[in-house]
């Protein structure tokens, strides 16, 4: 465990000043957006800024761990040790000024999840979780929401970068559910999503053709806090559906029903 924490520790501190970088961009106009895959998925120099920090950090204190980043692909190392890097989750809200992004760290040992860190620098929040030492928010613990009734949910999504070519996109889904519960959100960061319903600021959240950097350190998170979660298909990468216990056979059941 003591290693853990001191993964934690540094973990935390990488996130902080990717963070720092970040918001020193935020809202500036000089975020030199581009363009990846189509109009809908964009990077910025914020990204790319945010990425040097963190596999910088990595590379001085942990030299040979391997590394798994959304910019720049995976670095192999140690077969052990994987970080696993979103240096810039909900980059179309940040480039537009909206604040929920967040940097997310996870680390992986032997292929399994053991440390997760997830920084949202605009709205001063600091996810963090060790496996098996429970789910923190700014250093106190978080559990998720405790209902069983839809209709008293408030649940989010988000629609892949294909939405617009491939009518598997998940609005059926979507259309399914917004009559039965109290509210729909639709965020754009999955990390902060996951970790939202970590802390029981959302009772349920889904979507499909996310990458293991969006979700690996946000879904320790969720899990040390109690919520329940799944790969609800296996033919988009990964498609995540995390819940509050109470409500997830349900939830499930109308995500899949198509």
């Amino acid at each position: 465990m003591d290693t853990l924490n001191k993964i934690l520790g540094d973990a935390v501190a990488m996130a902080r000043e990717a963070g720092e970088a970040q918001m020193r961009l935020y809202r500036s106009g000089h975020l030199d957006i581009v363009e990846k895959q189509n109009a809908f998925d964009v990077v910025t120099a914020a990204d790319k800024a945010s990425e040097r920090i963190v596999v910088d950090a990595i590379n001085r204190l942990y030299p040979g761990h391997s590394i798994l980043s959304e910019e720049s692909g995976l670095h192999e190392g140690d077969s052990e040790w994987q970080w696993v890097i979103d240096p810039l989750d909900g980059t179309t809200n940040y480039s537009n000024g909206l604040p929920l992004f967040n940097v997310s760290i996870g680390v992986k040992h032997n292929g399994e999840t053991v440390v997760g860190v997830v920084y949202a620098p605009a709205l001063g929040e600091m996810f963090t979780a060790v496996k098996g030492g429970g789910a923190l928010l700014g250093g106190n613990p978080i559990k998720c929401g405790s209902k069983t009734l839809l209709e008293q949910a408030v649940v989010s999504t988000g629609f892949p970068y294909d939405k617009a070519v491939n009518p598997d996109n998940n609005i059926a889904a979507a259309s399914r559910v917004i009559p039965v519960v109290r509210g729909l959100r639709r965020l754009g960061s999955a990390a902060l999503d996951i970790c939202y319903v970590a802390a029981g600021f959302l009772d349920g959240y889904w979507e499909m053709s996310l990458n293991e950097w969006d979700v690996c350190a946000a879904l320790l998170i969720a899990s040390e806090a109690g919520a329940q979660w799944t790969d609800f298909r296996h033919d988009r990468n990964r498609s995540i559906l995390v819940a509050a216990p109470g409500i997830y056979d349900e939830l499930l059941g109308l995500v899949e029903a198509g």
